[in-house]
C-alpha cells in the first residue's frame, strides 16, 4: 500500500479522540486486523466478533512492529504511550472508512464483481484479461465481504490503475455497504441462482440484493449483466441513476455474445462477436466458465484493451485453488476438486459439462455430491431437482453424502442400477473407504459440494494432497 499518516488517518475516520507518541506525521506502511501479520510501521485493527475481540492482542501487536491502532473499548484499557491510539465507536467502520478514503487517494478504475455463481473466476479472468495494459490488483482468493473487502482496498498497491473487487453477500445491505465503500466505476452481476435464497427469501428478493451493487456505482458508470435474466432487466427499468448498461450471455440479442462452443475435460473453446467472431481458447472445462471468460473480454472491450491480447492473457489463466480443479489421484485416475462451493445452477452445470466429456478420452465417470447448503425450506425440492442431470447413459456411478442429499437418492433409485448409487449421511471415512475400494485408473471422478460440508478432505484421501 501507498504509505500514509496519523493525519491520514484522523482524515478518513469518524474519530472520537486520540493519543500520540509522536507527531501527526508518523508514517504506516501496512494495515492488518490479524496481529500474527502485523510488521514495522503498522497500523493494527482489533476487530470484534463471535466469541473474539481483537484488542486482546494489541501486545503481540505491538511485539510486532505496530505504531497506531484503532481502539473502541474503554480508554482505561488503551496502551497508551506505547502506541498512537485513535478511538472509535467501531473498529470496523472505522476500517472501511479509511479503506474508501485510501480508495480515493490512489483513484483506480474499480470494477466491482458480484453475483450467486462465478464471482472468484470472473474476477481472476477479468484481472488477467486487463494486465496486457494495466497495472491490476484484485481481491486476493474470496476476501468478499464487510471485513476482506475493504483489507484488500488497503493491500492495494500505490501504483494500481485498476482494482477488480469482488463482493459476496448473504443478507439485504451488504452489497450497499461494500459498493459504496469501493465507488463503482464498472459493477457485474454474473448471475442469479439460487444460493442464500434461505435469507433472502426468493430469486426476486436474491436479485434485488445484488442490484446493491448500483448504489455505489458512479453517475455515467457501467452495468454489465446477464441478458437472459428478466428479474434484472425489471429492477433496471426502476433505476434512475445515469448509467451505461451492457448484456452478456449465449443468445446473439445480447451485446456481448459466445457461440459455438466445445468442451474437452481440461479446456474449453468458444468464439465471440466481440471484435468480428474470434476464437478464444480458456484451459477450464465448462461451458459455463464461457460466460465468466466472456464478462472478462467484455470488460476488456469497455476499457479499450485489444481483444487479441485480452484472449491471450485468458489462455493463459489458472483457477484459484478448489474450484474446478484437476488433480492426479492415488491409482492414476483424474479427480475433479469442486469442492469449495455449490448451488443448484452451479451443480447442474458441473454435472452438463462432466456429462459432455467423450467417453472415448476418458475410463468411468464418478460424481460424489455433497448437501448443498443455505436453502432453507426449498432444500429438498432443490436437491430432488438435480436428478434431471444424472443420467445413467453418460455417468456410471454416484456417490451422495449428507442428510439434505437424502432426497436426491430417493429419486436416483429408479433412475441407477443399486451397485452404481451410494448414501452416506454422515461420516467422511465410510465414505474415503467406499470410493478407495471403486475408483480405477482413468476414472474421471468429480467432487462438489457446500464448503462446510467438508468433501476437500476425501480429495485429500484420494489424491494424497492437502487441500484445506
Amino acid at each position: 500500500m501507498n504509505k500514509l499518516t496519523i493525519d491520514d488517518l484522523l482524515k478518513a475516520v469518524d474519530y472520537q479522540s486520540y493519543s500520540l507518541v509522536e507527531g501527526l506525521g508518523q508514517e504506516i506502511e501496512s494495515v492488518e486486523f490479524d496481529s500474527r501479520k502485523i510488521i514495522a510501521k503498522s497500523l493494527f485493527v482489533p476487530l470484534v466478533g463471535g466469541s473474539r475481540d481483537g484488542h486482546e492482542y494489541v501486545q503481540m501487536a505491538i511485539e510486532n512492529g505496530a505504531n497506531v491502532c484503532f481502539w473502541s473499548n474503554s480508554e482505561e484499557t488503551a496502551p497508551k504511550g506505547r502506541i498512537h491510539v485513535i478511538y472509535v465507536k467501531d473498529t470496523l467502520k472505522a476500517m472501511q472508512e479509511l479503506a474508501s478514503y485510501y480508495r480515493q487517494l490512489v483513484d483506480p478504475i474499480v470494477i466491482a464483481i458480484t453475483g450467486s455463481n462465478g464471482k472468484t473466476t470472473s474476477k481472476d479472468m477479468t484481472a488477467m484479461s486487463l494486465t496486457s495494459k494495466y497495472q491490476v490488483y484484485r481481491t486476493q482468493g474470496n476476501y468478499n465481504n464487510e471485513i476482506g473487502m475493504p483489507y484488500t482496498i488497503l493491500q492495494m498497491p500505490s501504483s494500481t490503475q485498476v482494482l477488480v473487487l469482488e463482493m459476496g453477500m448473504n443478507h439485504f445491505g451488504e452489497i450497499h455497504r461494500l459498493s459504496c465503500i469501493a465507488q463503482i466505476d464498472v459493477a457485474i452481476i454474473t448471475l442469479i441462482g439460487e444460493s442464500h435464497i434461505e435469507y433472502l427469501g426468493s430469486r426476486q428478493g436474491i436479485a434485488q440484493a445484488k442490484m446493491e451493487i448500483l448504489d455505489g456505482l458512479k453517475e455515467g458508470g457501467i452495468f454489465l449483466y446477464p441478458q437472459n435474466e428478466p428479474l434484472i432487466a425489471n429492477l433496471l427499468e426502476k433505476q434512475t441513476r445515469k448509467l451505461k448498461s451492457y448484456t452478456f450471455g449465449m443468445d446473439s440479442q445480447a451485446d456481448f455474445y459466445a457461440f459455438d462452443i466445445e468442451e474437452d475435460y481440461d479446456r474449453t473453446y468458444f468464439k465471440t462477436n466481440i471484435d468480428g467472431n474470434v476464437l478464444c481458447t480458456i484451459p477450464v472445462m465448462g461451458s459455463y466458465n464461457v460466460t465468466n471468460a466472456l464478462i472478462a473480454l467484455a470488460v476488456s472491450k469497455l476499457l479499450d484493451v485489444p481483444t487479441e491480447q485480452a484472449i491471450f492473457q485468458l489462455s493463459q489463466f489458472k483457477l484459484t485453488a478448489n474450484r474446478l480443479q484437476w488433480l492426479k489421484g492415488k491409482t492414476g485416475a483424474k479427480i475433479l476438486n469442486d469442492a469449495y462451493n455449490a448451488s443448484p445452477t452451479s451443480m447442474r452445470a458441473v454435472l452438463a459439462s462432466l456429462s459432455n466429456i467423450n467417453r472415448e478420452e476418458s475410463g468411468r465417470k464418478i460424481v460424489v455430491l455433497g448437501d448443498i447448503l443455505e436453502l432453507g425450506d426449498k432444500s429438498r425440492d432443490y436437491h430432488r431437482q438435480l436428478a434431471t442431470g444424472l443420467d445413467p447413459e453418460s455417468i456410471d456411478k454416484v456417490y451422495l453424502f449428507g442428510h439434505e442429499m437424502a432426497a436426491l437418492y430417493e429419486v436416483l433409485t429408479s433412475k441407477f442400477d443399486e451397485e452404481n448409487i451410494y448414501y452416506e449421511a454422515n461420516s467422511h471415512q465410510k465414505l474415503i473407504t467406499a470410493l478407495e475400494q471403486e475408483v480405477r485408473p482413468n476414472d474421471i471422478v468429480l467432487l462438489k459440494s457446500s464448503f462446510s460440508v467438508d468433501l476437500l478432505q476425501v480429495v485429500t484421501a484420494l489424491t494424497g494432497i492437502e487441500t484445506h
